[in-house]
Parts: structure tokens; C-alpha cells; sequence
């Protein structure tokens, strides 16, 4: 990993940049798809699946007898950690659910807020090089909780057709109720405008590469919700002589696998220390499956030594990581000071894929800096939040006349007219 040692602040955003294509690279083929899909419906997303993915499945939909099929083929060793995984990912997300909130603003005034499950949603679940059943469990079980009717998965086939078994058996683990073999461009515009076999859905959720963001973002213009804007994935390591190289260089690359697109940073106040770490990614770089994936990321990151803690938690938080790993001798510093990032982990024996994978908290969270404006997936992003109302005649005499002034002030008679007619009723 390439070293800079004590960059001035002028040069943080280009030493940070992320290795993304903008919008505008990809938007005019991100459109173009959606187009056809809108007007051909499962024909176009025969097509683009035959042309993307070099495949075309027998069916968009995945039979009962493929899930059943899937059941017998993960072994009971993994069905025995996806169980654990759930579970803490339900006791977790359970936990945030909120009771409704009430409250007499003025005699005679009740107002209260309520959530209420979104209908309809879609998941999308990456294929490709890495089949991220893990991202199964991170949407469908909170789906579940939170009452979702209809849960609608999609995710590419691999080169024979099918999606792989672990993804199609959490899925029906979880409840999810139709499961597409369709990804890329082509599954989140099916969701958006629904085809004869892909429902359209009211929001989309999920992770994907730079063109599946897009996609997403560009679903929001025909009236379909997002969870966010999350692209391919990223950490940033806070890391001092305190920690453990080794740990560290374990956890620079386990993200670095991802994707050639992912991105690493580790930043010290040890020049020494990142030595030891750069050392240990190359050790330990040799022996991964993925090696030539984790070679092209780690080409696009960076280690970053500052001359003390405090320049560490600035350049950290503008950069607003997707995940946040922090091993120091003052961890309090960061964890007290960090305002811009999709999740923390905390000490030497807090990998970043505890949280990827088994402890309970979501994994799917926003990158591009997107941290510093949105919140990573949790119950909430599956319901809504409706206010209500009860006014009573003394409610009104006591609120009417502040909304007529109000109102007048406005130019807005009708409104003022609204209160005036039954004021005077009561008077």
C-alpha cells in the first residue's frame, strides 16, 4: 500500500478519492435499459440477462422445487451458522422497534405518530464473483420484522441459470415471498415498473457495483424509494503501535476482496506501524483465492500517517467511511468524535466482518461518503411514519384563532375559512 506521511489538509480529497466512475459515465446505458425494460417487460430482462451475464434462465422465477433443491445442498454446518447470524440479526433489529408516540400538545389537541410497514419491497442481492447470502439476512429479516406483505428478491445468475443455493436457501429462511434469477440494471428496473413475472415494488434495497447504484438512483425518478446510495464497498482503519499489525492487515483485505472497485485506508500517528502493516498485507495477500481482486483494490488505497489523533479524526470524518475500524490507545477519541460513518467496530478483537456477517448489526450501509447524510439499513427503513390527529371543540376554540391569522397572513382564505365556519358554530 502506497504511504504518505503527514499530507496537508489541501490534499485529503484527492488522496481520498474514491475509485468510482461518476453518474454521468454510466447514466445514458443505466437509462437506455430502463427504457426497454419499461416497454418490453421481461423480454428486455431476457435480453440484458442473456447479454450481461452470458446466461438465459429457463424461468425469471425461482420454482419451489429449486429452493427445495437448494435445502438439501448447504450443509447443516452452515445452516447452523446462518441460524446464528439470524437470530442476532433479529434480536438486534427487534430491539429497535418504538411504541406509538402521543401526545396533548394544547387541551383539546392529541397528535401521535405511527409506523406502518412499507407493502412492498425489493431486495437486491449481489451474484457474480461472491453470492451475498449474507446480504439476505441483512434485508429479509428486518423486512419480517417490520411487517413487509410482499418481499421481493433479485439477484444475477451464475453461468448454469441458477442463484446459488446458499442465497436461495436464506431467502426462504427469511421469509422473502418471490425470488428473480435477474440482476444488474435490468432486476432494479423491473422492480421499478414491474414486468409479467417481476412485481413492482414501492422501495429498493440492497448493495451492487457502480451501475446497480446508479440504477437505484435512477429509480427514484419514477417514484420507487431507495434505501441509499451504497456502491461498492470500503474501510477506513484508525490504527496506532497499539495495535495488532497482523489484525490489521487481515481487515484491510478482507474488504479489498470485495471488489477491484473496493476501496481501503489505513490511516496511524505510527510510521513504523504502517510499515508492519504494508508488510503484512503483502504476507498475507499471497495465500487468498482472491488475490488478483484484492491486488486491483489495494492499488486504489491508501496508507495515511498524521502527526497526531486529533488531524486523524478530521480527515476520517471527512471522508465519512462505510465501515470504521478503530484499534488506538484512546479509542474513547474516535468513537466520542466520529460523526460521519456507516458502522464502527472497536478494538482488537472487533473485525469488520463480525459485523458483515454474525453480530447483529446491518451491514448494508452507505459509501461514497454518503455516511455523512444517511443512516445504514435498520427497521425503520422498512416502515413509515404517519402523525395523526383528534381535536375537540375547546381543542379548537384553543389552537382556531392562531391558525386564522395564520392563514390570512398567507393569502390563504380557504384555509382560514376552513377554522372560521365551525368557530363560529361553536360560538
Amino acid at each position: 500500500m502506497k504511504i504518505v506521511i503527514n499530507p496537508d489538509k489541501s490534499q485529503w480529497e484527492t488522496l481520498l478519492k474514491r475509485p468510482t466512475k461518476t453518474v454521468d459515465d454510466i447514466e445514458s446505458l443505466v437509462k437506455t435499459v430502463f427504457d426497454n425494460v419499461k416497454l418490453q417487460g421481461d423480454e428486455a430482462i431476457n435480453a440484458y440477462t442473456s447479454k450481461f451475464d452470458k446466461v438465459t434462465p429457463v424461468s425469471i422465477e425461482v420454482t419451489r422445487e429449486e429452493i427445495e433443491f437448494a435445502k438439501s445442498q448447504v450443509s447443516a454446518e452452515l445452516k447452523s451458522a446462518i441460524q446464528l447470524a439470524k437470530s442476532n440479526i433479529e434480536s438486534f433489529h427487534a430491539s429497535q422497534k418504538t411504541n406509538k408516540v402521543e401526545i396533548n400538545t394544547i387541551e383539546g389537541v392529541k397528535c401521535w405518530q405511527e409506523k406502518r410497514p412499507i407493502q412492498s419491497v425489493g431486495l437486491y442481492i449481489p451474484g457474480g464473483t461472491a453470492p451475498l447470502f449474507s446480504t439476505v439476512l441483512m434485508l429479509a429479516v428486518p423486512a419480517n420484522i417490520a411487517g413487509c406483505k410482499d418481499i421481493v428478491l433479485c439477484s444475477p445468475p451464475n453461468k448454469e441459470g441458477n442463484i446459488a443455493n446458499e442465497i436461495l436457501y436464506t431467502a426462504n429462511l427469511c421469509g422473502v415471498t418471490k425470488i428473480m434469477k435477474v440482476g444488474g440494471i435490468q432486476a432494479v428496473a423491473g422492480m421499478t415498473f414491474g414486468t409479467e413475472s417481476i412485481p413492482k415494488v414501492y422501495k429498493i434495497f440492497g448493495p451492487g457495483n457502480q451501475y446497480v447504484t446508479v440504477a437505484k438512483q435512477i429509480a427514484t425518478n419514477y417514484g420507487v424509494a431507495i434505501d441509499m446510495p451504497a456502491g461498492p464497498s470500503e474501510l477506513l482503519v484508525m490504527a496506532d503501535e497499539t495495535a495488532n499489525a497482523s489484525y490489521v492487515a487481515s481487515d484491510l483485505l478482507s474488504q479489498a476482496e470485495h471488489g477491484i472497485d473496493s476501496q481501503v485506508i489505513l490511516v496511524s500517528t505510527s510510521k513504523d506501524f504502517a510499515n508492519d502493516v504494508s508488510i503484512e498485507v503483502e504476507n498475507q495477500l499471497k495465500d487468498l483465492p482472491r488475490k488478483d481482486i484484492a491486488e486491483n483494490a489495494i492499488e486504489n488505497s491508501r496508507t495515511i500517517v498524521v502527526d497526531s489523533y486529533n488531524n486523524a479524526l478530521d480527515l476520517i470524518n471527512d471522508y465519512g467511511p462505510e465501515h470504521f475500524i478503530v484499534c488506538t490507545n484512546n479509542n474513547d477519541l474516535f468513537v466520542n468524535g466520529i460523526i460521519n460513518a456507516g458502522s464502527v467496530f472497536i478494538g482488537n478483537y472487533t473485525p469488520e466482518s463480525a459485523g458483515d456477517y454474525a453480530s447483529g448489526t446491518n451491514h448494508t450501509l452507505p459509501t461514497n461518503g454518503f455516511s455523512k447524510a444517511y443512516s445504514g439499513v435498520n427497521l425503520d427503513s422498512f416502515t413509515k411514519s404517519i402523525t395523526f390527529q383528534s381535536i375537540t371543540e375547546q381543542g379548537l376554540k384553543n389552537i382556531g384563532n392562531a391558525i386564522e391569522l395564520m392563514a390570512e397572513a398567507e393569502g390563504l382564505q380557504a384555509h382560514k375559512n376552513a377554522v372560521s365556519i365551525r368557530l363560529k358554530d361553536l360560538n
